[in-house]
């Protein structure tokens, strides 16, 4: 793998983190033909990164993690997902939302504090379920038909949710749910062990990522396990950050995406056909298209690195500014990932499609980051409307 990160300008102790997340790589990579075509979860890449510690880097330092920026956190993504992108987004939830929660303080303390506990002694792994059947993306801002009914100690919840990414490993269950006789929002952290996991994940790419079904069933979950009740007055998060965590989602495809490019790179810098004097490397139209591939990637990983610098030295207020620049990248980074796998696979030719190859794989799981969220339209209306506010604001200015 090329150094992309310029490492010799890093902190020791990052660098010294990046060797193990490129070790995982490698070793995930070996994996990831096998799991992609049985469809099933990589439980023992999820170990590796239990044993490697990796689960617990995002953890704020006084709780026992390393509380590593939102920069470093996407180096270790995109470098995870060079090996294999379904392990990299799975575990990029988990690693993404202890980010957030450190950051945002949604969480109570003493909740915060015992699911932080559990990451470092236990392994434990955390993400958040909220997409439903009925209501499709949260993001869309759907109601969830998860009901909760409160009885003596906590609440009573019953529902479905869809696309739980990380679901065969997971210790705690972040979920949505409608409450009862107030018709109001909650959310509440369930245990795995206390749910059915429905394995209905059967998909075109990131065939590896466990994103089963999670079926509630009467599950009580007690008073202290309730995150928050999103009354009126109540505020979700005590310091929003403007959702630059996901950030992660933008970096594991950009990390398939660098997958594919060195893989192009190294055929097309190897291959002579016998009808040439030298590699392919150097037919015009094939160096066109390794060019093509090299500004992509400079423009998208540009832009989502700038702005995890930025969103690690800047104040609540201006993270919250910054959120729908966080969304462009993710438009700009899935799209320019699709565009960089397909100009790959034109540059190796009809091998591409060969699934001896791992080109077909990156072609087949980077078109689910077009549906991770936030979508593209709504992106676009979120920078029309930031450009609209700061016309505005200049006008009345004046």
């Amino acid at each position: 793998m090329y150094d992309i990160y310029g490492e010799a300008a890093l902190p020791a102790d990052v660098r010294d983190r990046l060797r193990i997340t490129r070790d995982l790589a490698q070793t995930f990579h070996q994996r990831a033909p096998e799991h992609d075509r049985a469809g099933d979860f990589p439980f023992e890449n999820i170990e590796d990164l239990k044993m490697s510690g990796y689960v617990r880097w995002t953890v704020p330092v006084e709780y026992g993690g390393l509380g590593i920026s939102l920069e470093e956190m996407l180096m270790h993504q995109e470098m995870l997902a060079r090996g294999d992108g379904s392990t990299a987004l799975a575990i990029g939830w988990h690693v993404g939302i202890l980010l957030h929660l450190r950051e945002t303080g949604a969480f109570p303390d003493e909740l915060f504090r015992m699911v932080c506990e559990s990451v470092v002694k236990e392994g434990a792994l955390i993400n958040s379920c909220a997409t439903e059947p009925a209501t499709g993306s949260p993001s869309r801002g759907g109601k969830p038909e998860t009901i909760a009914v409160k009885v003596p100690g906590g609440y009573r919840i019953t529902g479905r949710k869809t696309f739980s990414t990380l679901s065969p490993a997971l210790t705690w269950i972040m979920v949505t749910a409608t409450v009862a006789d107030e018709d109001v929002v909650g959310q509440f952290l369930v245990r795995q062990e206390d749910v059915e996991i429905v394995e209905t994940w059967d998909t075109l790419g990131m065939r590896a990522t466990g994103s089963h079904d999670i079926v509630l069933k009467d599950v009580f979950v007690p008073d202290e396990r309730v995150i928050v009740i999103q009354r009126p007055g109540v505020k979700a998060e005590r310091r929003p950050d403007g959702s630059g965590w996901l950030l992660h989602i933008p970096a594991c495809y950009l990390g398939i995406a660098l997958a594919a490019r060195d893989f192009a790179l190294e055929y097309a810098a190897t291959y002579r056909p016998n009808t040439l004097p030298h590699p392919i490397a150097e037919v015009p139209h094939v160096e066109q298209k390794l060019g093509e591939m090299e500004l992509k990637l400079l423009a998208a990983r540009t832009l989502l690195y700038d702005l995890a610098r930025r969103f690690d030295t800047a104040s609540p207020e201006e993270r919250v500014q910054l959120q729908p620049q966080f969304g462009a990248v993710k438009t700009l980074a899935t799209n320019a990932a699709n565009q960089v796998v397909d100009l790959a696979m034109r540059v190796v030719g009809g091998r591409s499609l060969s699934r001896a190859l791992p080109l077909e794989r990156y072609y087949r799981d980077v078109r689910a980051g077009l549906h991770n969220p936030p979508m593209d339209d709504v992106v676009y209306r979120n920078l029309a409307k930031a450009a609209l506010a700061r016309r505005t604001a200049k006008e009345e200015k004046r």
